[in-house]
């Protein structure tokens, strides 16, 4: 308790340090200065990086006339660290602003630890990450993600001194949970503005997948408050929801749906043809459900997809199950 209450200071303390917030800074890394903490408005010059998350899409053959015509890529970001997860550079800072030298994190898929293995190579920090068994070395529990996070915590809380900490999903902990949610926060607040600057208001309809919950989270955060965007979360369905074998166990605080693999493999081949876009399988649930979507929908709704990652990590899986 003493190591997250002190967790929670600093987070509090950093985020309304002025210093910190709006200091220069002189490392290469950056091209202008933290202006908004929680925002992460930065563009990385050693990453290339221009904020634009969102795919904002429509699948030209099946859906035109429904959704605006255009894609809207984020290619910088996906091509240097495959996920949103570098998102939580703040984290990183935090790290060197307490002093540890050291940080670890969970990942399930793989591409949340490179992307804390990249922000941690650039400022020096050495970085350790707990995947499940089929990957490296957690043989605990069931060797899933879950128990790749007990692990990382028990990590933590042994050598809380030197480590810090970076979690990657809505899971553990406050004030991880909190952490998290402002890591991902830029996510809905660059929707708000693209969808602004693209559409002269707001969005009618927010779609994302519901796995861990980050990239839910860092979406819909910005319009809770916003009673009339809809906001739907798409969690796995696996062999259909009365199979017994998926992930579609909770209701969330928004229109909670499924998909099933099949549908999500489906999806992820036909962005894949029709856009050139290779999707992660986790971001193809919510493609999958933007298809049944669609045709209920009037005229011209803007609809925004939240595609948290590239796919190329999911190209053998698919290739397998699609036969192609």
């Amino acid at each position: 308790m003493s190591a997250l209450s002190e967790l929670e200071t600093a987070f509090h303390s950093l985020s309304k340090d002025d210093k910190f917030q709006a200091c220069s800074v002189t490392d290469t890394f950056y091209t202008r200065k933290f202006v908004d903490f929680s925002l992460l408005l930065i563009l990385y010059k050693y990453l290339e990086m221009i904020i634009v998350f969102l795919l904002i899409l429509v699948l030209k053959e099946e859906l035109a006339g429904i959704l605006k015509d255009y894609v809207g890529r984020e290619s910088p970001l996906i091509l240097q660290s495959g996920c949103r997860s570098i998102t939580s550079v703040p984290m990183a800072l935090l790290a060197k602003r307490l002093g540890k030298n050291r940080t670890i994190a969970e990942t399930g898929a793989g591409q949340h630890g490179i992307a804390i293995a990249t922000v941690c190579a650039r400022f020096g920090l050495q970085c350790v990450i707990y995947m499940g068994a089929q990957d490296i070395v957690v043989h605990s529990g069931t060797a899933t993600l879950k128990d790749a996070t007990s692990e990382a915590i028990q990590d933590w809380v042994t050598n809380v001194e030197t480590t810090h900490y970076i979690l990657g999903s809505i899971a553990g902990p406050h004030p991880y949970l909190m952490m998290v949610r402002e890591s991902y926060a830029v996510v809905g607040k660059e929707t708000r503005k693209q969808a602004l600057e693209k559409w002269g208001g707001k969005p009618d309809v927010l779609v994302a997948r519901v796995g861990g919950g980050s990239n839910a989270m860092g979406l819909f955060h910005e319009f809770v408050n916003d009673k009339d965007i809809r906001l739907i979360g798409v969690e796995a369905a696996g062999f259909g929801p009365d199979s017994g074998k998926h992930a579609a166990n909770f209701v969330v605080a928004v229109l909670s749906t499924s998909v099933t693999d099949e549908e999500a493999l489906e999806a992820f081949k036909r962005l894949s043809r029709l856009e050139g876009i290779i999707p992660t399988l986790e971001t193809s649930y919510a493609l999958a459900y933007l298809e049944k979507l669609c045709p209920t929908l009037p005229n011209s709704t803007k609809v925004v997809v939240n595609c948290s990652g590239r796919g190329d990590k999911d190209v053998q899986t698919a290739n397998k199950h699609l036969q192609v």
